[in-house]
């Protein structure tokens, strides 16, 4: 789980503002999921609860394998707020972040992280790495795992076993 430290905090309580950003990036998920890519999806939300930025995983449509979802929003809204630093925004996107990412975040300042799923290959965010929990970080943010966990988890989960079972298919049709 999320150890609490002086660089990190986790807050316990789900408001209703978190499951409807973590919703509508259940959506952009949808949209990379829709295009042939692993269905993740970020929305970052400045102080006010505007919108800033989007994105959806698009490495396979892009050829970039730097187009996770939470690069594309950060991009989005860096380039919308016209500033590197993203202080005070919030980012939400359905599965914990992986090194890149997470890497991203700490550059752009962003404030808070809202994660759905946790990625036990790969996140960054404590399932697999404690990224944020290094004291020597130079950026402290909020973070506030599994909201909508269940969904989000679901979506991932069912998108890799669809995925398998296409591969088991195209394989025994290759043997016949």
């Amino acid at each position: 789980m999320f150890i609490q430290s002086t660089q990190t905090s986790c807050s316990l309580a789900i408001s209703e503002q978190d499951e409807a950003f973590m919703r509508y990036a259940l959506t952009l998920a949808d949209k990379a999921e829709a295009e042939g890519e692993i269905p993740v999806g970020a929305v970052l939300v400045d102080k006010l609860g505007n919108i800033i930025g989007e994105g959806w995983n698009q490495s396979i449509s892009l050829c970039d394998p730097t187009a996770h979802a939470e690069i594309q929003a950060v991009r989005f809204a860096a380039k919308f707020a016209k500033n590197y630093r993203l202080l005070d925004c919030t980012l939400y996107v359905t599965l914990e972040p992986c090194t890149m990412c997470a890497g991203a975040i700490l550059h752009s300042r962003i404030g808070r992280l809202v994660f759905g799923a946790s990625d036990y290959k790969t996140g960054a965010i404590g399932s697999r790495f404690h990224l944020f929990e290094d004291y020597k970080m130079n950026h402290f943010l909020e973070i506030r795992g599994n909201v909508l966990q269940a969904e989000c988890s679901q979506k991932i989960s069912q998108f890799f076993k669809k995925r398998r079972l296409e591969k088991k298919r195209q394989i025994s049709q290759n043997n016949i």
